[in-house]
């Protein structure tokens, strides 16, 4: 039996005059001389420039010659170098400067897609069988770099969604913060990431840290080191290990007078300079009812892919936490929404061919992982993967999965897992739950549906997917139809 899938008429598509603005830098000869100029301008001409430039973008930008003068900071480097105060420098020459090292950059100009969803913290002011969910959509601009954004929207009990107004004065996060690292807590991740020979430690960089130490304070360590030492290669690996972990950990704010859809989470650190792709967010239950958000998403430096861990309660404050372990090396990991038998346990794609699933009791590091499930049927012979967390449902936890075929079709499936024992498959979908139809299959990437997580309502399951890499959308099934074809396909 093929079990009906309700398509809705609600697109999300690219909007190309969402900007943030960015920091723009070429090299220090350009620099200088810019700087110069600006300040050889005389008094009028730098009133009138920046008149003109507040005039032509203080509406497209939510405090615009704050940002200036955040850029302008940024310059402090080359004062020192040129023999020049900053602070001598006045207020409108600093803005002034800030601009000219200031572009517009369009989020989503190239695509905007593969979307995930869940409830969101605030559920008040609804109707009868109404919810308000967050949407998370991995949005694409120049360049191919990828940023997550967020969409709010309230389902009807018609399963009908009503998207809220989406802002237009985009902004990153107002405050990036490092951590105050632990040393004993940062060593024990460390090893976890590597196997040190025995005869190597890194203690000859952390002997000169106190029990707890900023960013600031261990490069200054690595700095020291590499004055006062005789680096061997492995010493030099060490090093570089270290300032990784220290770069992959932040957590940032946003101004909270933004509205959900105006925060952008931009690439922040080194390892996702080129991308933050695939954003699977879950509303995770701990053992003592607290709710956290979670999203594990992958990071892309540009040669290099790496899973990581966003944790928000309130989507105004994130924390970073990178994924370490053997397990963390592939795309695709998807947090079940609370731990089975005391542990955490992820869904994941080590070989990037099949599924496994993974135990552990810290939610950085991930070791080993079992196979569960594997290309099966036409339509998933190249790969089969995850679509986000699995929900759980009374008959067990159901896994919206995607499978790839000839033509590297991407269509989308459904497995039905034991709620004690998720190793134990009930029972899958022979044919595909929802492949591409003739809209759906034009776009960046031909062919394609893809989905980063499904929620429940009102008896339906709702799934916002992504078409052809480009656009995004939504379907519905009945959930209670979906349960019985898996269990009746229990082979």
């Amino acid at each position: 039996m093929q079990v009906a899938v309700v398509r809705k008429d609600t697109h999300f598509t690219p909007d190309p005059s969402r900007v943030i603005a960015r920091f723009l830098y070429t090299n220090d000869e350009r620099s200088k001389k810019i700087i110069h100029s600006v300040l050889a301008m005389p008094e009028d001409e730098v009133r009138i420039t920046m008149s003109q430039v507040l005039r032509g973008f203080a509406k497209r930008h939510r405090n615009i010659s704050k940002i200036f003068e955040k850029h302008f900071n940024k310059l402090s480097h080359l004062f020192e170098r040129m023999g020049i105060n900053p602070n001598e420098v006045n207020q409108s020459q600093k803005v002034l400067i800030g601009s000219y090292f200031t572009m517009e950059y369009s989020i989503e100009s190239a695509a905007f897609f593969n979307p995930s969803i869940v409830d969101d913290p605030d559920q008040s002011e609804l109707l009868q069988g109404e919810k308000r969910v967050i949407l998370s959509f991995r949005a694409t601009g120049e360049g191919h770099i990828s940023s997550i954004v967020f969409r709010s929207a309230v389902i009807d009990r018609h399963c009908d969604m009503i998207i809220e107004p989406v802002g237009k004065m985009l902004a990153e996060a107002d405050r990036i913060e490092r951590h105050i690292y632990d040393k004993t807590s940062f060593i024990l991740t460390l090893d976890g990431m590597t196997d040190f020979d025995n005869k190597i430690s890194p203690m000859f960089v952390f002997e000169k840290l106190g029990d707890k130490f900023t960013y600031g304070e261990l490069s200054r360590a690595v700095k020291e080191t590499k004055r006062t030492h005789q680096l061997t290669p492995e010493k030099e690996s060490i090093i570089n290990q270290i300032m990784w972990l220290a770069l992959s950990h932040y957590e940032i704010d946003f101004s909270l007078d933004s509205a959900i859809s105006e925060r952008v989470i931009f690439p922040i650190s080194e390892t996702e300079r080129n991308g933050i792709e695939d954003a699977r967010f879950v509303k995770f239950t701990g053992d003592n009812g607290e709710v956290v958000y979670y999203a594990t998403y992958t990071a892309y430096d540009g040669i290099t892919i790496l899973p990581k861990l966003l944790e928000t309660k309130d989507f105004y404050h994130f924390k970073c936490i990178p994924i370490h372990g053997e397990l963390a090396h592939n795309k695709g990991m998807a947090l079940f929404p609370r731990k089975i038998n005391g542990k955490y346990t992820m869904l994941c794609r080590l070989d990037g061919v099949n599924n496994y699933l993974a135990y552990s009791d810290n939610l950085s590091i991930w070791r080993e992982a079992k196979l569960i499930q594997s290309p099966k049927y036409p339509w998933e012979l190249v790969q089969v993967g995850n679509s986000g967390s699995p929900i759980e449902t009374e008959e067990g936890w159901l896994v919206i999965t995607h499978g790839v075929g000839p033509m590297r079709e991407y269509a989308l499936g459904a497995s039905l897992y034991d709620l004690g024992n998720p190793e134990k498959e009930i029972g899958r979908l022979k044919t595909p739950l929802l492949a591409p139809n003739e809209e759906e299959r034009e776009g960046y990437v031909p062919n394609v549906v893809y989905s980063c997580g499904s929620i429940v309502h009102n008896g339906n399951l709702v799934i916002p997917y992504a078409m052809s890499d480009y656009a995004a959308t939504y379907a519905t099934v009945n959930l209670k139809e979906l349960l019985e074809e898996l269990k009746r396909l229990n082979d």
